[in-house]
């Protein structure tokens, strides 16, 4: 059992001791992982998923997170964020985090900025973890032992033949009960080949499972509400920013028009995205991406606005860094377990947590940190920077 350090809490040394033994060095690599085949919804499809990992190193311990992203974020760690971080005591992550915010001011938040951050963040608090020797969640502390997946994919460029493996291996192989295809084809220029896509989509899994969708904002608010009534006989329960996010009001016109839940946030990066979406009612449950959002640290601010506003938060993507934080928080409604982020996640890490039935637990493993292993052999292989 982890014991306190000596003399921790007494006087400079003990402040020093508290604050946990210093972040030396933050190391970054960059992997492509070829797509399977392009993966396209509402936006254009890319060739490859690049990964941008960084490792907080304190000692002989490493602690890993990372990003979905261009390149260019990699440079914003080494660059802006690795001389604010190193020298701090591991333990602190707030602080850190705070620094970072600082730090970047002149460049700029959103996008790619935010999600530097938010990979370092998440290596910190997987550090922190690890110095104590505790599985994250049992760090942050558990609401709920076990955390529910809805398992996403569906892309608009699959035939049925594929639609239906994927569906089927989902719903029949692994007992997930909920699942999401993508709609919103060419900007919503497609709109009959989207309601086919729904409709053969529940005619493959039958009446039981939950049915989502998601436009990625690819509709105006009239249109998003006609695809809406005509899904309803198909029972599609979510629809993910069938209006872009970024206008919060227009966001709220559909919500107020359709059954479906309407859920949005994927791309916030500060919680005051998170409040706009919450305060103006332009959504049922409120999403966050660990990896977009300013990382764990980013992530518990989101789940706080979202229940200030009495919602529920789900989380987007990267299921692997998220799905610990996502058990620390009263309001959670559920993780995705996205297709091609687990994909690359299977390819670049082991000690990978198990969807089967529709729920992960993370920590269940005793593991330390997030309870990942990195495979450095096939992070070479993948390797471009």
């Amino acid at each position: 059992m982890p014991t306190i350090p000596a003399g921790a809490g007494a006087g400079a040394d003990g402040d020093r001791d508290a604050a946990g033994p210093a972040v030396d060095r933050l190391d970054v690599t960059v992997c492509t992982v070829p797509a399977e085949s392009p993966a396209a919804d509402a936006t254009p499809a890319p060739p490859a998923t690049t990964v941008v990992l960084v490792e907080a190193v304190a000692g002989d311990t490493a602690g890993l997170g990372w990003t979905y992203g261009d390149p260019a974020v990699g440079r914003v760690v080494t660059g802006a964020l690795a001389p604010v971080v190193r020298g701090r005591g591991a333990y602190d992550v707030p602080a850190a985090h705070d620094a970072m915010n600082r730090a970047v001011r002149g460049l700029g938040r959103p996008g790619l900025v935010t999600a530097a951050i938010s990979a370092v963040d998440i290596a910190l608090w997987d550090l922190k973890a690890r110095l104590i020797g505790l599985p994250l969640t049992a760090l942050l502390g558990a609401v709920n032992r076990e955390v529910a997946v809805y398992a996403s994919g569906g892309y608009v460029p699959y035939g049925q033949a594929r639609l239906e493996r994927q569906l089927r291996g989902w719903t029949e192989d692994l007992g997930i009960p909920r699942v999401k295809i993508k709609i919103g084809e060419d900007r919503g220029r497609a709109p009959q080949r989207d309601l086919d896509r729904v409709h053969v989509a529940r005619e493959i899994l039958g009446p039981v499972p939950e049915l989502y969708v998601d436009a990625d904002g690819g509709y105006s608010v009239k249109q998003a509400v006609r695809i809406a009534e005509l899904c309803a006989d198909d029972g599609v329960s979510w629809f993910e920013e069938p209006v872009p996010a970024e206008h919060p009001e227009r966001l709220r016109q559909v919500r107020d028009a359709v059954m479906a839940e309407v859920a949005a946030g994927e791309y916030g990066g500060e919680p005051a995205y998170f409040a706009r979406l919450a305060q103006t009612g332009a959504v049922d449950c409120l999403q966050a991406d660990v990896t977009r959002c300013g990382g764990i640290t980013g992530w518990l601010r989101a789940a706080a606005v979202a229940e200030s506003c009495g919602l529920e938060i789900s989380g987007h993507g990267a299921p692997h860094a998220q799905a610990h934080v996502a058990a620390a928080v009263p309001n959670l409604r559920h993780l995705e377990w996205s297709h091609d982020h687990v994909r690359v996640e299977s390819a670049l890490f082991d000690g990978l947590l198990d969807p089967a039935g529709g729920t992960v637990e993370p920590g269940a493993s005793g593991a330390p940190g997030l309870g990942l292993a990195v495979r450095r052999e096939e992070v070479r292989r993948y390797r471009v920077a």
